[in-house]
């Protein structure tokens, strides 16, 4: 559970660091900010103590052949909590979020493509699952708003700072196989899922290269898009409490027109377009209910275009991006669910 933690000026500025470049090391990000390195180790290890900031390495799906779904659920009051815990421990979803009122909740899941053969699809064993009345999934087509961060968390550096962490542009890798992806790819992305900061050696005992490998290779899937990194921090620490999921009907001639001004919308952490009746869903972050009020009269019904809205407030996250982390509170998870859990 995260712990109450008031952020200063410094940790936002680390935080906006981070998401810049979660494996920049804590000397250069020193450099950046100003402040000796070993304050700047101090207060990352602070933070991610508490379960307050997490670095964690993200893969596209597309690049390795997967396909990301945003699932609504409902179900019965007394299955809800055990549906949640169960989902949170899969590798294969984040994001997992019970909605206000307490049947119904949403998460991301990733899926191959066509399932290996004998294998039963993952929607299968969701809709076989005791209590589970109806699913909706979306495919997600493309993200539109989000993916290099929040701006209520990334607006701590100047223009220059910014320069600085992001540095030249990566070269085009000069492995030919470097967009490849495998096992030991696989294994890699697992640990960084974990930890995005974790050193080396702990990656080339994972993975069986060696370091040097190791750095070739994450250099190669960033440069090729398939890995980046994203820093998970509860928005509630930067006075954003109230959490907010829009599902939007959008006219087919507007899309492109209420995608491009979602991505430039603040209050907006995260946009996509899927499959299914709702064109357009997106995770918006408030200050309180009036904010969220404001923002939907105002920003977004000057939108064109949209026919239909669908809100909901999360009551909480049960999961974000990236596995759990506290083995005890995984063991507790399984219990609660035993003979109830999803299983592949």
């Amino acid at each position: 559970m995260t712990q109450s933690v008031m952020l200063d000026a410094l940790d936002r500025r680390l935080i906006h660091a981070l998401q810049i470049d979660g494996r920049a090391s804590f000397s250069r990000i020193a450099t950046v900010l100003g402040v000796p390195e070993r304050t700047v180790a101090r207060r990352y290890h602070r933070l991610r103590s508490a379960l307050v900031v997490r670095v964690v390495g993200l893969v596209d799906s597309r690049r390795i052949g997967m396909l990301d779904w945003f699932v609504r659920i409902d179900c019965t009051p007394d299955a809800a909590d055990a549906l949640t815990t169960a989902l949170a421990l899969r590798d294969d979803t984040s994001w997992i979020a019970p909605l206000a009122g307490g049947t119904r909740l949403t998460c991301m899941v990733r899926t191959p493509v066509a399932p290996t053969d004998g294998e039963r699809p993952f929607f299968d064993h969701l809709l076989r699952t005791p209590g589970v009345r109806d699913v909706e999934a979306g495919c997600v087509l493309r993200e539109v708003a989000g993916v290099g961060g929040w701006a209520g968390r990334t607006s701590a550096l100047e223009g220059a700072e910014q320069a600085a962490l992001l540095g030249p542009p990566p070269a085009p890798p000069g492995d030919p196989e470097a967009p490849g992806w495998g096992e030991a790819e696989a294994r890699l992305a697992g640990e960084l899922a974990r930890d995005g900061r974790a050193d080396v050696l702990r990656l080339a005992a994972v993975t069986g290269w060696s370091a040097s490998t190791v750095r070739r290779r994450i250099a190669g899937l960033r440069a090729a898009g398939v890995l980046h990194f994203e820093v998970n921090v509860d928005p509630s620490c930067f006075g954003f409490p109230v959490e907010a999921l829009l599902w939007l009907e959008v006219a087919p001639a507007a899309l492109g027109e209420v995608t491009q001004a979602l991505s430039g919308h603040d209050s907006v952490a995260f946009a996509a377009v899927t499959t299914g009746r709702a064109a357009v869903v997106a995770m918006v972050l408030c200050r309180d209910t009036g904010a969220l009020y404001d923002y939907l009269a105002d920003e977004l019904a000057a939108l064109p275009g949209i026919g239909r809205m669908e809100t909901a407030l999360i009551q909480r996250r049960a999961k974000r991006a990236g596995p759990l982390l506290v083995p005890a509170m995984a063991e507790r998870l399984e219990r609660r669910v035993a003979g109830r859990q999803l299983r592949r």
